[in-house]
């Protein structure tokens, strides 16, 4: 019944307004044409809002079943509503203002009985109505004791209401979630009539400039209802506005996204994940796994499976920024790659930058992958979790100083070990494997204007593999955030942060050569971003930024008294990156919209260190080495710099149909050292220095978006092309463990890359998902005079991850509120590989002679999986509410080949295909939130 009572007082505040406004305000009713087959009642009321000034009220609940079919020509709106309740329960009223209130089973009179207010003379001898209770909730900008926008029904007022009010004024806020407080990210917050609209950005922040007078705002994002307010807008202000979470008892639901971010947006070459959405995708293990699903977006690919290494339009995996609430991930995976980094319980979203990039943004060739948790429930105490075979992960959150301050702690581990004893093959018994990740913050809002953010977050890693050596390695990270909000239209968030990444190699079986190799690097970093929303034209953003970077570059130290490992220590590097950017994105017109940024970089390679002078011209090699050069601390050994163009442009077509282009410079000033295809928990960091130059990179791309049936269909089209110059390759048997010159076995080498990406996406209804495919191709050439030998003749050849085609499919389809079904289909263009293809004797040594480097390939990959969701019963009143998941990974058993390796047997070279998968794993995960 309280639904009644809301519509009813929309209805008197409504009547109210009618009559002290007149009859002046009376909606013309217009003819409309329509034709409906089977629709919701949402799409009916999107289209005969599309089409006149009416707005609909309605509670979701009295019309989540009920379907519109109908066929009218050039008839009046009383006369479709007539035809469309006809047989129903339903019942509506319409307003001289426009209203339309739709109610179940009780009817509202749309005008008030002679003599309902009370009426009193004005001088002038004309009568005026006294309203016996408000209309409208003042807002008063600056007010200290702020109210939050909860209401459809009400009036929020901004400033002192005049009339014949003209001029724009500026309307700021937040966006949280009603129930937990949660900022709610990436909704676009607009009016209708004149167009103007904004988005959220990650702390739920939004600040838009509008005509001055009464509207209607509108608000729309992931996994939020369609939200409506009523404002009176008459001077600068700021409104709170609390939102519902999209929890529908619709029989067709669900991820309602922002339906034209496709086409009206200027983001290129940029995928926003929500954590649903990503919790549908089953994976290996039954662990929801972000970069798992990263990996299914075109234009991202891994080099094989069990690999969390990505590979971004052609680029390598070390060219791929990791961001996990500022802090730098350098190694995103646990146990080899078959796990991701992240726990899922406490992930808000995930934006992947693969071309546009954003001024802020810089320090890597290929992408940005910005991972962001939520802030943590500042409404009550909450938790989840989740039991599956192999790991269990709880999650703790609630409010310290209820809506100020809350704090989330969650904790991740597996028990693989416990089971690797359990099995009967002696060499699994030798074996181990465990991780742990912990996560902890806390954020306060200290006013209206300063919010103070902690993020922590630590990850350990130990495996051995039969009686071979025990690897460990971690990764340690914090942030500090504090926004403070100058005024409505500009803000700032100065970000401190520190990053650690370290591995560790024991071996102690054989005490002769017991050792252990150790390597670390830490980063810290300051940066102030400023976001100033002009006005409803422009956007600018600017700031600076600054990374101190410590590298111990290896070590290797005896372990016991019999070891006779002589010890070894690389010299640490040091070095400074530092930045300046400016941006402003400036919307000409409601169709065509300019990105304009500009970032400027410098690196200085510092002592202490010594550093080798080679002869120029010829090979680098310890023959060729002309000095040594010794720099003091704090010295500069190299300085690099220059500018980061960012420029994009947005031309719409139509309102469901745009082109966009954008050009990207980035400069990359650290490498990744690898002698695998993958990453590995071994890889090692180097600097740039005298000897080894920044990699620096230009993309270009066009693409063409269109949305189909009412925004619920997207359709995209991108194709780029990419060069790179000065990234690291290596010399036939380079070797990259504590080499004391590593520049004589890497040189600085070009690659281009290009390709399109199409991808179809369907989010809403009970069957949703996308399909992507995507041909590209990825070559490189070393040509380089400094290099002892030149790799296939100096000729383009094909990069470790190179794969033409890749074709994926997600799909999701929901029975019911409880039971729904995912299954996933990939394809992909087998990875380069080189070959032995003959035998020869040199002198009385029998010798191997390989192809080309990257010449063949190993066999073509495909894979499909399959994962059945149960949930729990949706009573309110529960002590938690859980679901099962039960997946299939791999389930055709396919043997996909990660890998080719050759052995001597009998004197001759046979070759074997290695796979990672081969075959069915089906898994079973118990989760759980209260």
């Amino acid at each position: 019944m309280a639904h009644y009572y809301r519509i009813a007082f929309l209805l008197l505040i409504l009547l109210c307004f009618g009559k002290t406004q007149g009859k002046a305000q009376t909606v013309n009713e217009p003819l409309l044409t329509l034709t409906l087959q089977d629709a919701s009642f949402e799409d009916f009321v999107r289209e005969v809002e599309s089409k006149t000034k009416y707005r609909f009220y309605y509670e979701p609940a009295a019309v989540d079943s009920f379907k519109v079919t109908i066929q009218v020509t050039q008839k009046p709106l009383k006369s479709i509503l007539d035809q469309v309740v006809e047989g129903t329960n339903l019942k509506y009223a319409m307003t001289e203002q426009g209203y339309v209130l739709i109610t179940q089973g009780k009817e509202f009179m749309a005008t008030l009985p002679e003599g309902f207010f009370n009426r009193e003379q004005k001088s002038s001898g004309n009568q005026t109505l006294v309203m016996k209770s408000t209309d409208a909730t003042p807002y008063i900008a600056g007010e200290q004791n702020k109210k939050k926008a909860t209401s459809e029904a009400k009036l929020y007022l901004i400033g002192t209401k005049r009339d014949n009010a003209n001029g724009n004024a500026n309307l700021a806020g937040h966006l949280r979630d009603a129930k937990s407080g949660e900022p709610i990210i990436g909704a676009t917050v607009y009016i209708q009539s004149p167009l103007l609209a904004t988005t959220s950005d990650q702390y739920g922040y939004f600040s838009l400039t509008l005509p001055v007078g009464e509207r209607e705002l509108l608000i729309r994002g992931i996994g939020i209802k369609n939200s409506r307010r009523r404002i009176g807008l008459y001077a600068d202000g700021k409104l709170d506005i609390e939102i519902e979470e999209d929890v529908r008892s619709l029989k067709e639901v669900l991820v309602e996204a922002e339906k034209d971010r496709n086409v009206a947006g200027m983001q290129m070459g940029m995928e926003r994940l929500d954590i649903r959405t990503i919790k549908q995708v089953p994976t290996a293990f039954g662990e929801t796994d972000i970069l798992r699903v990263v990996l299914t977006l075109p234009g991202v690919k891994s080099v094989g499976e069990g690999s969390t290494g990505m590979n971004v339009r052609g680029g390598s995996t070390d060219q791929n920024l990791i961001l996990f609430n500022d802090a730098t991930i350098y190694n995103p995976s646990h146990l080899f790659g078959f796990f991701s980094a992240f726990n899922p319980d406490i992930i808000k979203s995930v934006e992947l930058h693969k071309s546009n990039v954003p001024a802020r943004y810089g320090g890597r060739l290929s992408s940005v992958l910005e991972i962001t948790t939520r802030d943590g429930n500042k409404k009550k105490l909450a938790g989840s979790g989740g039991i599956g075979l192999l790991t269990s992960r709880l999650t703790l959150e609630g409010p310290i100083i209820k809506d100020k301050t809350s704090f989330m702690v969650a904790g991740r581990s597996t028990y693989s070990n416990w089971l690797l004893k359990k099995l009967p093959q002696e060499s699994f018994k030798k074996s181990s494997a465990s991780f742990y990740d912990l996560n902890a913050q806390i954020n306060h809002e200290f006013d209206s204007k300063n919010t103070l953010y902690l993020s922590s977050y630590l990850s350990k890693d130990k495996f051995r593999l039969g009686s071979d050596s025990l690897y460990n390695f971690s990764n340690q990270n914090a942030s500090v955030k504090w926004k403070h909000i100058f005024h409505n239209q500009l803000y700032s968030v100065v970000t401190g942060a520190y990053s650690r990444y370290g591995y560790g190699v024991n071996s102690e079986n054989n005490p002769v050569n017991a050792a252990d190799l150790a390597f670390s690097m830490n980063q810290a970093n300051l940066q102030a971003d400023f976001n100033y929303f002009l006005n409803s034209k422009h956007t600018v953003d600017f700031g600076a930024s600054s990374i101190l970077y410590n590298v111990s570059p290896g070590s290797l130290t005896p372990v016991g008294s019999e070891s006779l490992v002589m010890r070894d220590v690389l010299q640490k590097e040091k070095a400074l990156e530092s930045a300046l950017y400016v941006s402003d994105q400036i919307d000409i017109s409601p169709r065509f919209s300019v990105y304009l940024g500009l970032r400027y970089s410098m690196f200085n390679a510092l002592g202490p260190r010594e550093a080798y002078t080679y002869a120029p011209n010829v090979p680098k090699n310890e023959s060729t080495i002309l000095d040594t050069v010794s720099y003091s601390s704090g010295k500069a050994i190299a300085t690099y710099h220059g500018p980061e163009y960012r420029v994009s442009a947005r031309l719409g077509l139509t309102d469901h149909t745009s082109i966009k282009a954008s050009f990207n410079r980035m400069r990359q000033y650290i490498h990744m050292l690898s002698n695998t295809a993958t990453m590995s928990p071994t890889d090692t960091w180097k600097l740039s220095d005298a000897n080894i130059r920044p990699q620096v990179g230009d993309q270009f791309a066009l693409g063409y978006y269109q949305n189909f049936r009412a925004n619920t269909v997207e359709l995209s089209v991108e194709g780029y092309y990419k060069k790179m110059k000065d990234f690291l390759d290596y010399r036939n048997g380079a070797d990259i463990i504590l080499n004391h010159h590593i520049e004589t076995d890497v040189a600085n080498a070009e690659g281009k890359a290009y390709g399109v990406e199409m991808m179809l996406k369907k989010m809403t209804g009970k069957l949703n998902g996308w399909v992507s495919y995507t041909y590209s191709r990825t070559l490189v050439r070393l040509n380089n005079p400094q290099v002892s030998e030149i790799i296939n003749q100096g000729k383009w050849y094909p990069s470790n991850f190179d794969k033409p085609h890749d074709f994926t499919m997600i799909s999701n389809y929901r029975f019911s509120q409880r039971f729904s079904t995912s299954l996933n289909f990939t394809y992909s263009t087998g990875r380069p590989i080189t070959l032995p293809i003959a035998k020869y004797y040199d002198g009385n040594t029998q010798r191997i002679f390989y192809s080309d480097r990257n010449q063949y390939r190993v066999p073509n990959y495909y894979r499909v999986d399959f994962a059945m969701n149960i949930e729990g019963n949706h009573k309110v009143k529960k002590l938690a509410h859980s679901s099962w998941t039960l997946a299939v990974y791999n389930v055709t058993g396919r043997k996909n080949p990660y890998s080719v390796y050759f052995r001597s047997e009998n004197r001759q070279i046979k070759g074997y295909k290695l796979s990672i998968f081969g075959q069915p794993i089906p898994t079973v995960t118990y989760n759980f939130k209260f």
